[in-house]
């Protein structure tokens, strides 16, 4: 087991290292700019160390900066959370370089599975079934008008290296194929550096399924169950629930199955999420996140595993926590992402939080750095925090979140659990008949004002 773990993060994620860490008997040490310096996370530290200024780029993402804190703390592995450099295969190697351990996956597969052209491929040879679509990037207009005419209208052009909704472009027709391939690399260019781009059919209301996945990389892998995280907002997740409502047992079962096989051949080591779009009965992969990810509380919360401290044995070369046979789906649970935005427009709303009371009782849980007094600053990810909850049914659990969202009181800012108050009251999410695009819709429709 590892003697020290530098958390390469912040806010609720460097937090939530931070506790299982203490489980495990580990030391931590705490890095944050100097806009985090009153951050809980450095407070609960047992060390800390300031790797410069507000901006990521001089702070969290300030490799330099993370090697020269380990180097000065003696900490021999880092934990990256999510974000940040948690999906960087160079910083996964620079840190081996040092003998330090990453708490992470293999370089070679954060890299693989990074690209979503090599992804795609990569899948694809494992068995794993996906969207229709290019074998690889597009590298002129007339191929992918070739392309798109195979696979038929509407087609979705998406960047190789995105991610969060950017270099992303629907074209509905032929005559829009072209601008949404020259708008799609252009944002591409610059947001990743890269404007290679693919293209794939576009499902029309499909959700969004994730498969939660862990490896010890030596060829033994389990999956635990799905997240439905189709609540989204330009392409990104703001509710997540496990079980689907979409699902039956033997659907999840077979991907389930199909996904660990992968992952089995791949000798994958520690967490991932493939995540796949799934329509009329029929999955299509999308890509695969080799890291923690934001919503993994609600498969915590019905394996009654704790996913980070399994992410950290496994990194340091212990075995899986059980076998397949033996994970065991209790409940149902559902994730609420609180952030510090207008509820209706959706603008960061940063600031002091004045006054402060989470929730509580039986199957609530919150994961937040926050605190009365603390100040959200506006240079990173505005989360105030996540509300958990979990119910036997998915009838108790959707009574249970009413019930926790009135009580959750976050005064000084603006946030949006008044969204969230208003989802957990409408007809179609306590019938579970929602996909990708409903949110948006709800929104459009003037949902808020209602």
């Amino acid at each position: 087991m590892f003697d020290k773990i530098l958390i390469a993060n912040r806010g609720e994620i460097a937090l939530r290292v931070l506790r299982a860490c203490q489980e495990l008997g580990i030391a931590t040490v705490a890095v944050h700019s100097t806009a985090d310096a009153d951050a809980m996370h450095v407070r609960l530290a047992d060390e800390s160390v300031c790797i410069g200024p507000p901006p990521a780029k001089d702070s969290y993402l300030n490799i330099p900066a993370l090697l020269a804190a380990c180097e000065i703390t003696g900490a021999d592995a880092v934990h990256p959370g999510y974000g940040f450099l948690s999906e960087n295969a160079r910083f996964a190697e620079i840190l081996a370089d040092h003998n330090v351990h990453f708490i992470g996956p293999k370089a070679e597969h954060i890299r693989r599975m990074g690209d979503k052209i090599e992804a795609k491929r990569t899948a694809k040879a494992l068995g794993i079934p996906c969207v229709p679509g290019s074998d690889g990037g597009v590298t002129s207009d007339e191929e992918a008008l070739k392309i798109a005419r195979g696979i038929g209208y509407p087609v979705l052009v998406k960047a190789a290296a995105g991610g969060g909704g950017r270099g992303m472009k629907v074209a509905q027709h032929e005559d829009e194929l072209t601008t949404a391939l020259a708008t799609a690399r252009s944002e591409a260019k610059a947001a990743f550096g890269d404007d290679a781009v693919y293209l794939e059919k576009y499902l029309q209301r499909p959700r969004h399924i994730e498969i939660q996945v862990l490896g010890d990389g030596k060829g033994n892998a389990i999956h635990l169950g799905e997240r439905d995280c189709s609540l989204q907002r330009r392409h990104q997740k703001v509710l997540e629930e496990s079980p689907s409502p979409a699902l039956n047992v033997s659907g999840r079962n077979t991907i389930g199955d199909i996904v660990t096989q992968a992952m089995r051949e791949l000798q994958y080591l520690g967490l991932g999420t493939v995540e796949f779009l799934y329509e009329d009965g029929q999955f299509y992969f999308i890509e695969m996140n080799t890291r923690i990810q934001v919503e993994h509380p609600v498969t915590e919360m019905i394996t009654g595993l704790d996913l980070v401290l399994e992410q950290i044995r496994v990194a340091a070369g212990g075995d899986l926590p059980l076998t397949q046979a033996e994970v065991e789906f209790r409940g149902h649970a559902i994730e609420c992402r609180v952030n510090a935005e207008n509820p209706s427009t959706f603008l960061p709303s940063p600031g002091r939080i004045t006054s402060y009371h989470p929730p509580g009782g039986l199957g609530v849980r919150v994961d937040s750095a926050v605190y009365q007094g603390y100040t959200i600053p506006p240079f990173y990810d505005s989360m105030v925090g996540k509300l958990i909850v979990h119910g036997k049914t998915r009838t108790e659990c959707l009574m249970r979140l009413k019930r926790a969202l009135d009580e959750f009181v976050v005064d000084g800012i603006e946030t949006t659990l008044p969204l969230f108050q208003k989802l957990v009251r409408n007809q179609d999410i306590i019938d579970g008949n929602y996909h990708i695009h409903w949110l948006e819709h709800f929104l459009a429709d003037g949902g808020m004002s209602r």
